[in-house]
């Protein structure tokens, strides 16, 4: 007696056109071109300035001189990171980084959304314009500007201690002392960048259905239940989206503004990774030596960004990919 068995066989498998997918494409091709168009000079700038200096980072595993070159540079291994975690300034980089990253996460993240939520909630648009063009007008301030004004009016003779002598207040040495670094720097980045910020949350909370807010009328609900039950739900996709983002810049602070800002009397917290980056490579032309300490830092924000985007993913249905 023999048995026959049979093969399970699941439904047939769609065939791929190829032909049809060409056809398409260049259809598509053809009638977005100018799109396309207006896209490769921004495609064309991440390929230069982002991709191809990727080709460079191999000095850091090199002991680079410019007479010897890129390719006849002796190769050192891993004596650069060694020499960096092993350095005086490791655990002084690494905490004010974090430190001033954790500071302009707790206190300058949320500060858009606030600003944002406020704005949604005046009625007189004439009031509202005002406050807007008001807040957004530091954004187009460069950062030299800004910090030059910092200088001028945190001076010991400055406008804000004339301010506080009326007050009788002795006058503060507020960028000669390393104790008032952190909170300078915190909020002159906040007062810069919140109204530019709110722009993205403003936008977000005019896409939400108005049919939710005269239901939630209909319900009794006040103006702060609505807010919290309508519209920080609404914007909060954008919320995750941006702080995901913000958490793959962390270690990237200001350093151009702290560059500005610091000096040998506020390094205990005023000095960075990038600002360490910026006298070693640039000041002290050890280019192999900084370039180690920036991979190390651009490192840390890929993990960020990836773990990040994880617990997105599994908390949520927001994630970048």
């Amino acid at each position: 007696m023999s048995v026959v068995t049979k093969e399970k066989s699941g439904p047939p498998k769609p065939e791929v056109d190829k032909n049809a997918f060409k056809y398409r494409a260049r259809r598509d091709l053809k009638l977005n071109k100018y799109v396309y168009l207006m896209l490769v000079p921004v495609v064309a700038y991440y390929i230069v300035f982002y991709y191809v200096p990727m080709y460079g980072l191999q000095i850091a595993f090199k002991d680079f001189s410019p007479g010897l070159g890129l390719w006849d540079s002796p190769w050192v291994g891993f004596q650069h990171f060694e020499s960096f975690f092993g350095s005086y300034y490791f655990w002084r980089l690494l905490r004010n980084t974090l430190l001033l990253s954790f500071y302009e996460l707790l206190f300058g993240f949320p500060a858009p959304i606030i600003l944002a939520l406020l704005l949604n909630e005046i009625r007189s648009n004439l009031f509202k314009r005002a406050v807007q063009t008001v807040t957004y007008m530091p954004h187009f301030i460069s950062v030299v500007v800004i910090a030059g004004m910092m200088v001028d009016f945190l001076s010991r003779d400055g406008l804000i201690n004339i301010v506080m002598g009326f007050f009788g207040i002795d006058p503060i040495a507020f960028l000669g002392e390393s104790s008032w670094f952190r909170t300078v720097f915190v909020s002159s980045n906040i007062w810069q960048s919140v109204g530019w910020g709110s722009i993205i949350y403003l936008s977000a909370m005019s896409g939400i259905d108005p049919s939710l807010y005269e239901a939630a009328k209909v319900d009794g609900a006040s103006r702060w239940k609505q807010t919290m039950h309508i519209t920080l739900p609404g914007i909060m996709p954008t919320v995750i989206i941006l702080l995901i983002l913000q958490m793959g810049n962390l270690m990237s602070v200001g350093t151009e503004k702290i560059l500005l800002l610091y000096n040998s009397t506020t390094y205990e917290t005023a000095d960075v990774i990038g600002t360490f980056v910026y006298r070693k490579g640039i000041l002290e032309s050890n280019f192999s030596y900084s370039a180690a300490v920036g991979l190390f830092n651009s490192i840390i924000n890929f993990i960020l960004l990836i773990a990040a985007n994880t617990i997105s993913r599994r908390t949520s249905d927001t994630k970048l990919w």
